[in-house]
């Protein structure tokens, strides 16, 4: 028996932080380490960021497809954030939980808050910042968003923070390896609690 991997249907797995908490590296590092965990690639109308790739990092769609698929009930959820849709298409998911991998969507709080209020099974995990301060000194050490959308995404992430206790998890970022630590631990327990 593995640590992880050991079931013939994967489980769903919501991730959720503010931008700037670290969320990406710790799913990237946990997807890494184990094979059985993959991540959704969402589909967004948002422009191509340096380095992303498409099929990896997103489906880049044009509006009118993106709200097509809504229309053919293609998303598991979706949402608009700072002026850009997101969406998590249902057939990739279900497709990989049959593969017996565990799915991890990296949403805001509007696309779990609809997956919550559809009752599907999933583990709801939210990556907290250590405080407003240093989320604020991380968003300027990137160096990707004007200060005007640094302000933007600090006043969002304190609505996300406040939403942070319907979540079954909560994870405090404050050092990457402590908090990769929890987050894996939550996975092997999930799966060993649950196993199917």
């Amino acid at each position: 028996m593995n640590v992880l991997g050991n079931c013939k249907k994967g489980f769903l797995f919501v991730i959720s932080a503010p931008a700037g908490t670290g969320k990406t590296t710790l799913v990237d590092k946990l997807c890494e380490e184990f094979p059985c965990v993959v991540r959704s690639i969402s589909c967004t109308t948002r422009a191509k960021r340096k380095g992303e790739q498409e099929g990896k990092d997103y489906f880049f769609l044009k509006s009118e497809e993106f709200e097509q698929r809504i229309k053919n009930h293609e998303f598991l959820e979706h949402a608009t954030v700072f002026g850009h849709s997101y969406g998590t298409s249902r057939p990739f998911i279900e497709e990989q939980q049959k593969e017996g991998k565990h799915v991890i969507l990296v949403i805001d709080t509007q696309g779990a808050l609809q997956i919550m209020a559809k009752s599907l099974p999933a583990i709801f995990i939210f990556i907290r910042p250590p405080s407003l301060a240093e989320l604020r000194k991380r968003l300027q050490g990137r160096k990707t968003e004007t200060e005007a959308v640094v302000e933007e995404r600090l006043s969002w992430a304190e609505k996300e923070m406040a939403l942070a206790p319907r979540y079954h998890y909560q994870i405090v970022n404050d050092h990457l390896s402590t908090a990769y630590d929890v987050l894996r631990a939550i996975f092997i327990a999930e799966e060993h609690k649950n196993r199917i």
